[in-house]
């Protein structure tokens, strides 16, 4: 059985997940939450106050990927990780009642990979509320047939792509102005992915954000659901995280584009 977590050297490469802001936020930190979670593929650290995910790191083997129909989610459950207080989590109250889906944030289908024992440990694993954040139904449907959901699988299908490998940071955006929710959760209005792959002997990334409107659930407007092509400084403002790893090992000109750019149509993207 592999190691549980995210593999930083996945690539020959230390890329450590990204860093999070120093200063106040480190001191409200719980020792509980001042850890990462590991789990088969990928792991978690937890926000200190918004019961989020500040970060989710993971790594996908397409060579040895299984397709994601061959191994079933039925009877699997989302529910909270036992090793950190359940108040530290946004759980199952706040998705009754109402068109939030419990959204993954790594996604399922990337974590199915290995031998089958460590494919069928990383599918129930996915289903941990740390790995999970509240989307919007359409947001969610959207994501997962429009060009959230298909970046991976664009990457994955370039030529000259070695090894078939990805390694991707995503989250939400935690802004201090995101609308509350019944007292138990700020709903993110953002959410952001980084995906890192060696291309002809290069190693690239491309960063993206996608908006969610939460007008139905909080009545506060934002935009539909939109995907954007960021630069890592974009995204480093937006996020308040910062990525050294990725500025000392990755070339400068894979981080080309500067200004925000929507993003409908995978083709888009010069990988």
């Amino acid at each position: 059985m592999a190691s549980l977590g995210y593999d930083a050297d996945f690539f020959g490469i230390p890329l450590a997940p990204p860093t999070t802001p120093g200063g106040v936020l480190e001191a409200e930190l719980d020792a509980e939450l001042d850890a990462e979670l590991e789990y088969m593929h990928f792991t978690v650290r937890m926000h200190p106050t918004r019961r989020l995910a500040w970060w989710v790191a993971w790594n996908i083997d397409g060579l040895r990927l299984f397709p994601g129909d061959s191994i079933s989610r039925a009877g699997e459950r989302f529910r909270a990780d036992p090793r950190i207080p359940e108040s530290a989590q946004t759980l199952e109250e706040a998705y009754v009642g109402n068109d939030l889906d419990r959204g993954h944030v790594a996604r399922r289908s990337d974590l199915l990979w290995g031998t089958l024992p460590e494919a069928l440990q990383a599918n129930s694993d996915s289903f941990f509320f740390p790995n999970i954040t509240p989307q919007l139904q359409n947001f969610n449907q959207s994501g997962r047939g429009g060009p959230w959901g298909l970046l991976e699988n664009a990457v994955l299908a370039q030529e000259g792509l070695e090894e078939r490998r990805l390694t991707l940071f995503a989250g939400p955006v935690l802004a201090a102005t995101d609308p509350p929710y019944r007292g138990i959760v700020q709903l993110p209005r953002e959410h952001w992915k980084t995906v890192v792959y060696r291309i002809d002997g290069q190693l690239r990334f491309k960063c993206f954000v996608l908006s969610q409107d939460l007008d139905e659930v909080s009545r506060t407007y934002l935009d539909e659901f939109d995907t954007y092509l960021v630069s890592l400084d974009f995204l480093e403002e937006r996020t308040g995280l910062t990525f050294p790893s990725l500025r000392e090992h990755v070339v400068p000109e894979a981080d080309r584009q500067r200004s925000p750019v929507m993003v409908s149509d995978v083709d888009q993207v010069d990988w």
